[in-house]
């Protein structure tokens, strides 16, 4: 007989399997000019454009293919203050002198407005939020914190002259550009071992039950390990996608809609759209990093676009 080959079910590369707290960026690529390392926006929908193929080894070279984009909405995020470090702990912060009052909702901010003097530090990040209000999204502000790329020098002044000031998505990204994609994926519920983890279904003859475990362990250690697939809460996962390339900065009046988009509404400011999907639901913050593992073979320039689907 053939040799049955069984693989286990579900990958322990994510564990443990439970729903996220916020949207964590865990390393993040240095660029030699000082500038934040990342940027924040809202989850829109897809779509689709027609574009002129321009990778070098592709059989469509110079032709007119069909390309599914994801947008991403990205409102100027604000920076609140700067946050000191000295060995990777933070030792203060600096508010900036004016915040807007929806700021409020997210964080406790300081009681008198007053600066305080920078301590002792080796590093300085930026502590962004967003601004749902200039957009159709209905929340309080995401409050996070960004890195700056640059000598230690250039990265502190860079920091004072931004403080209390608005970052734009053309600040940081330009067409072409491959970014990696933090997000949250959609939430499943309460869900069984074959959606939850893809077990075998057994056979209409099975005893008592058909979408369940044939078997959960060996008879000893009499316990039920943790890599038994069992159900549970799925999705709503932190996941990074490498590699999204940038096919256009659009203008909002470049793909809206007549009716908007449906589970978001008009786009109201400049947008990115990435080719192919991005995880999360609409209007689910989407956090974009530069990419630390650039493919190669990705074209340094963003094909024309002839055609975006609205």
């Amino acid at each position: 007989m053939p040799q049955v080959r069984s693989p286990r079910r579900g990958s322990l590369q994510y564990w443990p399997r439970k729903r996220a707290k916020h949207v964590r960026i865990r390393a993040w690529a240095a660029t030699p000019e000082a500038k934040p390392l990342g940027f924040a926006g809202y989850k829109v929908g897809m779509t689709h454009i027609i574009a002129a193929d321009n990778r070098k080894f592709s059989l469509t070279k110079g032709e007119d293919i069909f390309m599914p984009v994801t947008i991403i909405e990205c409102p100027p995020i604000k920076v609140a203050a700067l946050v000191f470090f000295r060995n990777n702990l933070p030792v203060g912060q600096t508010f900036a002198a004016s915040l807007d009052k929806e700021l409020a909702r997210a964080i406790s901010l300081p009681k008198t407005k007053e600066q305080r003097a920078a301590p002792a530090h080796d590093d300085v990040r930026l502590l962004a939020y967003t601004q749902p209000k200039l957009t159709s999204v209905k929340k309080k502000p995401d409050v996070f914190e960004l890195r700056i790329g640059g000598p230690p020098e250039e990265r502190m002044r860079y920091a004072q002259e931004i403080l209390g000031k608005e970052i734009r998505p053309e600040d940081i990204f330009k067409e072409g550009q491959q970014v990696d994609v933090h997000a949250i994926t959609k939430g499943k519920g309460f869900q069984g071992t074959v959606k939850r983890f893809g077990v075998k279904i057994m056979q209409h003859k099975a005893e008592k039950k058909k979408r369940g475990n044939a078997n959960v362990g060996s008879w000893t250690p009499k316990r039920v390990q943790f890599t038994a697939p069992m159900p549970g809460k799925m999705g709503y996962h932190l996941r990074t996608e490498l590699n999204k390339w940038i096919i256009r900065l659009a203008k909002p009046e470049e793909i809206n809609a007549r009716a908007g988009f449906r589970g978001y509404g008009l786009v109201k400011n400049p947008c990115l759209l990435l080719k192919g999907s991005t995880a999360g639901a609409p209007k689910r913050l989407v956090k974009l990093t530069n990419a630390l593992r650039p493919d190669a073979l990705v074209p340094r320039e963003a094909p024309s676009v002839g055609y975006i689907g609205t």
